[in-house]
């Protein structure tokens, strides 16, 4: 790093998080607190965490990099939130406060029996496998460029301070661990924007040369579902966020935490809107970036080199700030975006292993008779956040030679599962004479038209059999898939009695 400084800087915010993570272990000595905070935190906190939740290295490293080789044209996916919060606050929230279980997956085995409840499970405890992996990769990436460190060494440090303090802490250490969290993230952010914008050649110079290439594109609006055009990432952005919203236990958890439905309720909002102008704020500098190595265009190549030296040679926007982190930034200011880049991290991982935890222990454990009383309960969840952190980890090793980027990785990931989720849920919660037989015959024509189309890009797959589609298709077709074909094996086959 450029001095101990920047050490410093780093090493009081892991102990601050450690530290606060340890004081809440206090209020987590039951089942109760460990998931749901017995449902005592205010809605501005909520909101806070479910914003931190949104943010990741993913957003810090992935947004950046493909402004910087690209455009604004992943930036539409943000701008679906809002539809998907109004959806959500005004359907979803009472929906799930209403029912009272935890569990974002409980009702559909009462709707369509135990096999939904199973298959929908794995689908998220997959996402959130992928999820963790992802993370953990974007933040050794930044740390990588900064300290020199050997990014899988990175990784399994990373893994093991996340999952150790999301194991003691539970769901409240979480949410003020995101609040606190989100709040370095943003101020990073905007710390990066005023070293460009301040210094030289000058903001006005790289907002021109930004123009001039053509940066804030927002892509094509041709009616084209083969690219990613405007279409096809907003229709991508509404499906994800959907399915964030609805049956994501990340954010379902976190309904039952707050104090009542209107708290609830308030937070979606709250996160929802205060990620918008973040998310943007992630695109400039991506955009800003690329006006100042057209300046400098001699660190091209040693950008190049860094993606290169960490087996991303396909990906060297996504070292793009990372490079900018460790050779323009000043003494102490590289470990703050450090520090705010492993607060991404943990914002989103901690998160991830905590509501992984949660289903295993309401989904899986709890089913099969095996969770007997407080303390067998609270053994379970922090084994299984112990596993999944485990589990994650070895992802994000896996993902090291993946050289595409990073926020295209976890999109691709993200989509396969979200697409087999969401479907169900929307079958479940719009169509209320299908039964648990047409269900399960729609989910079976979904997953084989999901696999059908996460494999079209392989190189066995015969050109004739591919799909003409973009991959970020693959889960709006698959929840489309699964609702409609529902819908038809319903009235082919009769329908069962109302509910």
């Amino acid at each position: 790093m450029h001095s101990s400084l920047d050490a410093g800087v780093l090493v009081v915010y892991v102990a601050a998080v450690a530290a606060l993570g340890l004081w809440l272990a206090r209020r987590s000595r039951t089942a109760a607190g460990f998931m749901a905070a017995s449902g005592r935190l205010p809605a501005w906190a909520v909101g806070l965490s479910l914003f931190g939740t949104f943010l990741s290295s993913n957003t810090f490293i992935g947004n950046t990099g493909r402004a910087f080789s690209e455009n604004w044209n992943y930036f539409l996916f943000t701008l679906t939130l809002p539809v998907a919060a109004w959806i959500a606050v005004r359907w979803f929230v009472p929906f799930y406060r209403s029912g009272g279980e935890i569990s974002a997956y409980h009702h559909l085995e009462r709707r369509f029996g135990p096999w939904a409840r199973i298959y929908t499970v794995t689908c998220y405890l997959l996402t959130q496998v992928a999820r963790v992996g992802t993370i953990l990769l974007g933040v050794a990436i930044g740390m990588h460029a900064v300290t020199g460190w050997d990014i899988a060494a990175i990784v399994l440090v990373t893994g093991v301070v996340v999952t150790l303090y999301t194991l003691v802490g539970g769901i409240e250490a979480v949410i003020w661990t995101d609040v606190m969290q989100s709040l370095v993230l943003s101020a990073g952010a905007l710390l990066v924007v005023a070293v460009l914008w301040f210094g030289e050649p000058g903001g006005s110079a790289l907002l021109a040369d930004a123009v001039a290439a053509d940066r804030f594109s927002l892509g094509s609006g041709a009616f084209d579902f083969s690219i990613a055009s405007v279409w096809v990432v907003l229709l991508f952005g509404l499906f994800i966020n959907l399915t964030n919203f609805g049956i994501d236990q990340n954010y379902v958890q976190r309904y039952h935490t707050a104090r009542s439905l209107a708290a609830a309720q308030r937070s979606v909002w709250l996160g929802a809107l205060i990620y918008i102008p973040v998310s943007a704020l992630f695109f400039l500098i991506g955009s800003l970036l690329a006006g100042f190595y057209a300046v400098h265009a001699a660190e091209l190549d040693a950008i190049a080199l860094m993606a290169a030296e960490a087996g991303k040679s396909g990906a060297e926007g996504d070292f793009a700030l990372p490079h900018f982190m460790a050779r323009h930034l000043p003494p102490g200011v590289g470990g703050l975006l450090v520090a705010a880049l492993f607060a991404a991290a943990m914002s989103t991982i901690d998160t991830s292993l905590n509501s992984s935890a949660t289903i295993t222990l309401r989904d899986l454990f709890r089913k099969a008779g095996a969770a007997g009383g407080e303390r067998g309960q609270l053994r379970i969840l922090r084994a299984a956040t112990l596993f999944w952190g485990v589990i994650g980890t070895g992802v994000a090793l896996l993902l090291i030679q993946d050289e595409r980027n990073l926020l295209q990785i976890w999109w691709n990931l993200s989509g396969v599962f979200a697409g087999a989720m969401l479907g169900l849920f929307l079958l479940g919660l719009l169509a209320r004479h299908t039964g648990a037989a047409a269900a399960a015959g729609a989910v079976v024509l979904g997953v084989l038209v999901i696999g059908w189309m996460s494999f079209s890009s392989a190189t066995w797959m015969p050109d004739a059999w591919r799909s003409p589609l973009h991959g970020l298709m693959t889960t709006v077709v698959g929840t489309l898939t699964i609702l409609l074909s529902g819908l038809a094996l319903t009235v082919l086959f009769g329908r069962r009695a109302t509910d």
